[in-house]
């Protein structure tokens, strides 16, 4: 019984690995378009084609029988398969007897019936597509999964329609080649720290791909990497490293710096005695000034300041105050 449950779940895993989120339609539940006005329309256009054959007939023939009922409902079914409406964000290609005619629409646009088909309703609306690259290998063999979301729109219908058997797909497909593609010339650190410039290389490649099937990518964007848990760790540890590499070199820097300033200060107090005293006298004060204490020395302290103090301030350093 285990068995066969780890054999139902190992296919599982590996659907889920080459899976795709597509997103086919752009219309959300609740904002799509409604089809009731063109189906009143087309009722309306086959009252109004059916009264008018009848009125003709009895114009021109005389009394309406089962004949003129059978002709007018006939012409009134052909009048309704002809006109068609497009919405404002469509385009519909058109054939006749198989081959390429036209793209109509949007708005209202006929057909001739049984000669003509309308073969596809191409929605030109900016489309989002969600898709990603699950275990991916990475230039240095690290696997990674990565999600990603692409912006495009059909600009050709005619070209998505007869270039392409299903371009919404396709476009899906050739977007998780690309980014796989795109992982597996890259490092692990290029991938996760140039994010933006995967975004561009993904872009350049679909552009060149779906170009010929009239769809024009708008962009792509790089939603979220996950990497190895062991990885994870082994990069932070990196990162740390790198952090305390650099703050020892700043701190490095800034002693050099410091240095060099305490010897120019010291060449400078060695050629002016006076000067060297007056700084020792705001260092005494500056250690006493914010906890408001009092500095006691030995009368003989004073002795050192005798060439630029006055008495005043000799007197007042013999008596223990600063």
């Amino acid at each position: 019984m285990k068995e066969s449950r780890a054999d139902a779940v190992e296919p599982a895993k590996k659907g889920r690995r080459f899976s795709i989120a597509p997103e086919a339609s752009t219309e959300v539940v609740g904002e799509r378009a409604s089809s009731a006005g063109v189906v009143l329309f087309s009722l309306a256009v086959f009252f109004v084609a059916f009264c008018a054959v009848l009125g003709v007939w009895a114009a021109l023939a005389g009394p309406v029988g089962a004949v003129a009922v059978a002709s007018a409902l006939a012409a009134a079914g052909f009048a309704a398969m002809a006109v068609h409406i497009a919405q404002q964000w469509e385009k519909v290609v058109v054939l006749r007897f198989g081959r390429f005619n036209r793209v109509s629409g949007p708005g209202l646009f006929w057909t001739f019936p049984i000669v003509e088909q309308n073969t596809m309703r191409v929605d030109t609306r900016v489309r989002a597509t969600t898709f990603g690259a699950e275990e991916t290998l990475t230039a240095d063999l690290v696997p990674l999964d990565v999600n990603a979301v692409l912006f495009w729109h059909v600009w050709d219908a005619k070209a998505a329609c007869t270039e392409v058997g299903d371009f919404t797909r396709a476009v899906e497909l050739a977007a998780q080649t690309a980014l796989r593609d795109a992982i597996g010339r890259a490092g692990v650190a290029e991938v996760a720290i140039r994010r933006e410039q995967l975004d561009r290389e993904l872009k350049r490649v679909l552009e060149e791909k779906v170009a010929p099937w009239g769809i024009a990518v708008l962009s792509v964007e790089v939603r979220d990497i996950l990497l190895p848990r062991e990885l994870q760790d082994v990069m932070s540890l990196e990162a740390q490293a790198e952090q305390r590499k650099k703050a020892r070199i700043i701190l490095m820097e800034a002693e050099q710096d410091i240095c060099e300033m305490m010897g120019e200060m010291g060449d400078a107090y060695a050629e002016n005695d006076a000067a060297l005293r007056l700084r020792a006298m705001h260092l005494l004060y500056e250690s006493v000034r914010e906890t408001g204490g009092t500095v006691v020395v030995p009368s003989s302290f004073s002795e050192g300041f005798g060439d630029v103090l006055g008495d005043a301030a000799k007197e007042a350093i013999k008596g223990g105050k600063l």
